[in-house]
C-alpha cells in the first residue's frame, strides 16, 4: 500500500491521558513524510468534573495555530463523545451563557454548537457506555445515523472497538450519502480483543464492497505513534482494500472530502 500521508486523529497534553504538545505532535507528523495533521483532543465529560466554558478554550482557541508549520497543513478539530441513544453530542442541552472572562452573551447557544462552529470537523465517538448499555441494534443504528447527521462532523471514530449493537450496512450507506467517513482506528489494534480486530476487519471489507470512504486514524496518545499505521496498513493490503477509499491517503483527497461533505469550507487552504 502506498505511504498513508495524513492522521486524522491524534491528541496532545490537553486530552488529561496523552502526553505530547501539539508541536512535538507536528514535527513528528514532518519527520514521518505527513502532508497533513489533525489535532482531535477529546470533547468529553473524562475531562472535567464540572461544565464551564472556560474549561474548553483550548479547543475554540485553535485559530492561534498556524495552518501550515513544519511543512504540514494543521487542521483543527476535536473527538466528541456520543452522550446518548439520539446520537448528541457532548456539550447538547448545556448553555453557554457566558464567555471567558464572564460577560454574558446576548445570544444564548449549547456548548456543542459552540466548540463545533469554531472547528474544521469533529469526530464522532463512544467512549462511556452506560447510555447504550442494553440498547438494542435499532436504536443503535439510529444513535450513529443521527450523529453523522450533525453538521460538523465528519467522521465516526472507532466504531469496530465501540461494544455498540447496531446494523452495519445502514450507518455505512448513511455516511457515504453524506459523503463522510468511517474511522479506522490503528490504535484499536493494539487495545482490542480479537474480537474488536475481527470487527474492524469487518467493517472494512464492508466498506470496501459498498464503495464508502475512510479514513485512517493513529489515535495518538504520544507524538512517537504519530503516522504510525501498520496494523491498518496490513490489514487493509490483505483484504485489498481499493486504495481510492481511502480519503486520508493524501493531503488534497483528505481535504476534497472535507470540502464535499458541507463539513468546512476550509478557508486558507
Amino acid at each position: 500500500m502506498d505511504r498513508i500521508k495524513c492522521d486524522t486523529h491524534t491528541h496532545t497534553l490537553y486530552s488529561r491521558h496523552a502526553y505530547s504538545t501539539i508541536e512535538e505532535n507536528v514535527r513528528a507528523a514532518a519527520e514521518r513524510g505527513l502532508e497533513l495533521l489533525a489535532t482531535t483532543d477529546h470533547y468529553s465529560q473524562m475531562l472535567y468534573p464540572d461544565v464551564h466554558i472556560r474549561h474548553y478554550q483550548y479547543l475554540f482557541n485553535q485559530t492561534a495555530l498556524p495552518r501550515h508549520w513544519h511543512g504540514v497543513t494543521v487542521l483543527r478539530g476535536c473527538e466528541a463523545d456520543i452522550i446518548d441513544g439520539e446520537g448528541h453530542l457532548f456539550g447538547h442541552g448545556i448553555p453557554v451563557e457566558e464567555n471567558i472572562v464572564g460577560m454574558r452573551y446576548e445570544n444564548v447557544q449549547d456548548l456543542d454548537r459552540f466548540i463545533a462552529s469554531k472547528l474544521d470537523y469533529m469526530i464522532a465517538s463512544i467512549h462511556g457506555t452506560s447510555h447504550t448499555e442494553g440498547m438494542p441494534a435499532a436504536q443503535g443504528t439510529k444513535m450513529y445515523i443521527n450523529a453523522l447527521a450533525q453538521e460538523k462532523v465528519l467522521i465516526l471514530g472507532h466504531i469496530g472497538r465501540s461494544s455498540v449493537k447496531f446494523e452495519l450496512d445502514p450507518v455505512l450507506l448513511e455516511a457515504k450519502a453524506r459523503n463522510k467517513l468511517i474511522e479506522l482506528n490503528e490504535h484499536s489494534f493494539d487495545m482490542g480483543s480479537g474480537d474488536t480486530v475481527r470487527r474492524c476487519r469487518q467493517i472494512a471489507c464492508r466498506c470496501g464492497e459498498l464503495g464508502v470512504l475512510v479514513s485512517l486514524g493513529t489515535d495518538a496518545h504520544v507524538s512517537c505513534d504519530v503516522g504510525r499505521f501498520g496494523k491498518v496498513a496490513a490489514m487493509l493490503e490483505e483484504i485489498h482494500f481499493p486504495k481510492e477509499l481511502i480519503a486520508s491517503r493524501t493531503r488534497e483527497s483528505f481535504l476534497e472530502v472535507i470540502r464535499k461533505s458541507g463539513v468546512s469550507e476550509l478557508e486558507g487552504l
